[in-house]
């Protein structure tokens, strides 16, 4: 009874939970379900259509309806946190992710399930960015490199599991098991944050809510997320409905920036990017995520369009890059503070590029195995990625602003996500449509090899042009594939440089203070 009590007297940011271990799993099993839930429906939309009466095109609003709001709430976490204290905050979200769960897997149409998923995305935005404000004030200073090596390995496993998990489910039981997963998992997460956190001490300041930042940042930020989403589909600037999108996204964005700069107590504090190891931190991260995280949009659908995987199959090729993250999570979070984190960076992202270039390298004869080593090599990159470089961007901030850099970091790494999708798969694309007209420029009834296949048909030049076809699309994918992927590894490779404008020391600083 008096260790509770000279718990709860402790200052803000020195508090400790009466079990670490068990204020780990709550917040950790918190963040696991909501990255999960980005992936795991992605697999299952062709069931969820098929099942509702909607379309293929218009079932993509389940996924774009969850990462339009989440965007939106986001850059909101400093706030929230500010006016209702980051705990109560957190428990809130994952009580409410787990109720709109519910309400996702007893929908009865596309319509109530997209306005369901915008509801889950707009409650779990905070969820993330407070986790690692959380796990970073509740570690002692020298074990908080492990915090953030748990909630890196979070990140790189949940994407994984996702597809793997929703495509199990979903042939075995039922898609919306992929929602009713959600709620045992999130009612204990959100009891065991609350019994073991819920003493601790925050500052709270009941600030004015900026009327004028939110709505700007609702309109900037969903009208570029449904732009990047629907691009491809809209064929980009030839679409009216991109073009207004892109008007009402710049001027928005426009202002709400000048506001938050000029504006006393702004809804999201720009002004963080004035603390050097934060700016070259989150410039460093979300370039680096943006570009694995075209690796992982581009591999599932090169191994099930190209080489005619199936989603599970594409799933289980992936699956190695989460082995070496788990297995050297405690040696990084140990030890990896007693390098130069700048270094630790740089290596993962020469790994990461050298990866790349052996993508770059398979051709349509290439095996599972080599896919899937390859995909075990890329682990090694990935687990001395994302906790060095978040210890590097929060290692400036004080008390409550590392939620808010983490909730502002975090967004705009999922906005350059979107733009990596929308790009890369644009540049997928129409470089396949290229290869596939250059090649074809061979194929005439004046070449040898095609009289001769002609001929083998039984002169048969309906057939032959069918088959030939097949193989010159599937080859132009092949070429474009490598392509791009011999220019992520380019990119990694120069982004080397971006970690060395950080400067040390990387020790993250006391949350109190």
């Amino acid at each position: 009874m008096a260790s509770n009590a000279a718990t709860a007297t402790q200052s803000f940011g020195e508090f400790r939970p009466a079990s670490l271990s068990l204020a780990t799993i709550g917040l950790s099993l918190g963040t696991f379900m909501q990255v999960l839930d980005m992936t795991i429906a992605n697999v299952s939309l062709p069931t969820i259509a098929g099942n509702l009466g909607a379309s293929q095109d218009q079932s993509t609003w389940v996924i774009t309806s969850f990462t339009v709001a989440q965007a939106i709430t986001l850059p909101m976490t400093g706030f929230l946190s500010r006016r209702f204290g980051e705990v109560k905050v957190f428990v809130w979200a994952v009580l409410l992710f787990s109720l709109f769960s519910f309400a996702c897997g007893i929908a009865t149409s596309l319509s109530m399930l997209v306005m369901f998923r915008a509801m889950q995305g707009a409650v779990c935005g905070p969820m993330y960015p407070i986790t690692q404000s959380l796990m970073v004030s509740i570690y002692p200073r020298e074990k908080r490199g492990m915090a953030l090596a748990i909630i890196a390995m979070i990140t790189v496993v949940a994407p994984i599991v996702g597809p793997v998990a929703g495509g199990y489910i979903t042939d075995s039981y039922s898609w919306r098991w992929i929602f009713f997963i959600n709620i045992p998992i999130g009612l204990f997460a959100a009891s065991m944050v609350a019994v073991q956190m819920g003493k601790r001490v925050e500052q709270l300041r009941r600030a004015r809510i900026d009327w004028v930042g939110v709505v700007t940042l609702i309109l900037g930020v969903g009208s570029l997320q449904i732009l990047l989403d629907k691009g491809n589909d809209l064929d980009w600037f030839h679409s009216n409905t991109i073009v207004a999108l892109a008007i009402v996204a710049s001027i928005s964005l426009v202002v709400w920036v000048i506001w938050e700069l000029t504006d006393d107590e702004p809804l999201v504090d720009l002004r963080l990017f004035r603390h050097r190891n934060f700016a070259a931190g989150t410039l460093a991260l979300v370039l680096a995520f943006a570009l694995f995280f075209s690796i992982s949009l581009l591999l599932p659908l090169w191994l099930q369009n190209v080489l005619g995987y199936t989603a599970l199959w594409s799933g289980l090729a992936a699956a190695p890059i989460g082995v070496i993250p788990i297995l050297l999570t405690f040696w990084v979070g140990k030890y990896a503070h007693k390098f130069d984190l700048r270094w630790l960076t740089a290596f993962s992202f020469a790994v990461m590029g050298f990866i790349c270039f052996r993508f770059g390298s398979f051709n349509t004869e290439v095996d599972f195995w080599a896919v899937a080593l390859t995909e075990l090599m890329l682990g090694l990159g990935i687990a001395l990625f994302f906790m060095p470089i978040l210890t590097i961007l929060l290692s400036d901030l004080e008390g409550q602003e590392i939620a808010e850099g983490s909730g502002s970091a975090t967004f705009l790494r999922t906005v350059g996500a979107s733009f990596a999708v929308s790009i890369v798969t644009y540049l997928w694309t129409r470089g396949g449509v290229v290869s596939h007209a250059n090649l074809a420029e061979h194929i005439n009834p004046f070449n040898d090899e095609v009289r001769q296949g002609v001929a083998a048909m039984g002169g048969q030049l309906q057939h032959y042009a069918v088959g030939i076809n097949g193989v010159i699309t599937q080859q132009g994918m092949q070429i474009s594939f490598n392509q791009i992927f011999d220019g992520l590894g380019v990119g990694f490779l120069l982004l080397i440089a971006v970690v060395w404008l950080a400067k040390p020391p990387f020790v993250a600083r006391r949350g109190g203070h």
